[in-house]
């Protein structure tokens, strides 16, 4: 970032991790302050949410090798950013602007807004630092092809020249998604349709067109059958792009796939399901929205787990300690990670 001040230069450890900010939530748009605090306290708590085992992972600099942050409203977050910046952290971004309309995306941001902030991100860092994402790419009776083309090309032309990626899917008809969907159809009148693959092959490649006029490369996220032409398969927690930003093409990592086709780099996500109240009725994380607003309402900024009372984080740090002698504390803060930020389940 140009900035004045003077940035805190810090080298990774080899021990140090990707951290992803989040799939799970919307963490720069409404958990900003329990980040900071998290940044503060040096390490942040979460819960597997395949099995609920607890895992602790450290966020100080030299254990960080970069944070990939998720949001589709980053506004609220800049200062935050800047800050996470000055103090030596790698920052890269994957930001959702798809301007659906509003009975989809309830509590969303304004389009204008999104845009200014991704080109303020953009002037900030740089167009690579960026992922858009137009994801997911929702099929109803009135957002259709011909809207999606439509919509699609109204923002790549108004981001060219600040990202030179996007990123895309259709949505994935999970169990609580499509319970979701039931409701939805049941009180708006609108079905979220899956259309068959020839569909989306042509769509995809007709967005893709688009995005090429524009000096954007189009990215299939988790959707093989897609790629080829000017589709290309997506890694979005890219490696190849962490070590070209931040580490002179000299970065090591591994592919590890969160589900079927991902192409993503192996990260730990400090988020945590049902919390976010962006109200995307199509979200894979959230089993209603009523309680990810209450969860929202409810969350504590000294919690060390995102989605979890204060009280409870505090018990588990506490059973931790008890079983693991090297989590000591100082002046609040757990200390010694260096060679514990693995994943290992201490609960």
């Amino acid at each position: 970032m140009k900035k004045n001040q003077q940035r805190e230069k810090i080298v990774p450890q080899d021990s140090s991790r990707i951290i992803s900010v989040s799939r799970r939530t919307d963490i720069p748009a409404f958990y900003g302050d329990w980040l900071m605090n998290r940044l503060n306290k040096g390490f942040a708590g979460y819960v597997n949410p395949f099995g609920g085992s607890k895992h602790f992972v450290s966020l100080s600099p030299e254990n960080v090798s970069c944070f990939v942050f998720w949001s589709k409203n980053f506004e609220p977050f800049m200062d935050k950013m800047k800050e996470i910046h000055l103090r030596g952290y790698n920052c890269y971004f994957q930001f959702t602007i798809n301007a659906l309309p509003k009975i989809f995306e309830s509590n969303v941001v304004e389009i204008s807004s999104a845009v200014k902030t991704l080109k303020d991100i953009s002037r900030m860092t740089s167009p690579e630092h960026i992922n858009w994402r137009y994801d997911p790419v929702v099929i109803t009776e009135f957002t259709d092809d011909c809207f999606h083309l439509k919509n699609f090309q109204s923002i790549a032309s108004t981001l060219e020249g600040y990202v030179e990626r996007c990123y895309f899917s259709f949505p994935t008809f999970y169990g609580k998604v499509k319970r979701n969907m039931a409701i939805f159809k049941k009180e708006k009148g609108v079905e979220i349709l899956d259309p068959d693959e020839d569909f989306k092959i042509d769509l995809a490649h007709q967005l893709a067109e688009i995005a090429y006029q524009h000096g954007i490369s189009m990215n299939s996220c988790c959707g093989d059958y897609l790629v080829g032409g000017k589709v290309e398969k997506a890694h979005c927690v890219d490696g190849e792009v962490i070590s070209s930003l931040f580490f002179d093409d000299n970065y090591t990592y591994k592919l590890k796939p969160s589900r079927a086709e991902c192409g993503c780099a192996e990260s730990t996500d400090i988020g945590a399901y049902d919390t976010c109240p962006n109200g995307c009725i199509y979200c894979y994380a959230n089993v209603n929205k009523q309680k990810a607003q209450g969860a929202y309402e409810k969350h504590d900024v000294r919690s060390a787990f995102l989605g979890h009372s204060y009280e409870e984080s505090e018990r588990w740090i506490k059973e931790t300690q008890k079983k693991e002698p090297f989590m000591k504390k100082d002046n609040d803060q757990i200390v010694d990670w260096e060679n514990k930020a693995k994943d290992e389940e201490y609960l």
